[in-house]
């Protein structure tokens, strides 16, 4: 793997606005915006990376990536359908006081970082994300979404440049 996205599901595929108008997918566990999937093949196609999982969504996969809910079969499905897939996940960093406190973006980077310890041959990567990563060295290579919008083109043209190397 030389071109790496982390992926981050809500606030990335997933939006406020999207949510607000869309209350009976989500009443049948279908998160997910469709037109944002779209978006992120795109990103993977033409910067040829592969995804590695980053939200808590990682939680409801197995570790051989097999979908342990409804909504991530549901995710899998979408991928499927676009032509990509999640290569991997980042490692759980998370303590019991991170989760009570629902504090998760305190370890996003840290569990991000240890996966490119792991992981050397990684040249380029990106982050997509709608939190605050508390890291410099992540924060220069993340995308930060907008919540209320999801992934849009923009965010993917700003994405193709980090992992083209053109943001340096």
């Amino acid at each position: 793997m030389t071109k790496v996205i982390f992926l981050d599901i809500d606030g990335v595929l997933n939006s406020n606005f999207w949510n607000a108008d869309h209350q009976r997918e989500i009443s049948d566990g279908k998160y997910i915006d469709t037109e944002k999937v779209k978006l992120l093949s795109e990103l993977v196609k033409k910067s040829g990376a592969s995804i590695i999982l980053h939200s808590g969504w990682r939680f409801w996969f197995g570790v051989d990536l097999k979908p342990l809910r409804p909504e991530a079969e549901y995710l899998t499905s979408l991928l499927e359908k676009e032509g990509i897939s999640v290569a991997g996940m980042t490692p759980n960093l998370t303590t019991e006081e991170i989760r009570r406190s629902k504090r998760f973006s305190k370890v996003k980077a840290d569990e991000i970082l240890t996966w490119l310890k792991d992981h050397p041959d990684t040249e380029r990567w990106v982050v997509l994300d709608d939190l605050e990563l508390h890291n410099n060295s992540v924060a220069k290579c993340q995308v930060m979404t907008d919540a209320e919008q999801g992934l849009t083109e923009v965010d993917v043209e700003n994405a193709l440049k980090i992992l083209s190397g053109e943001d340096r």
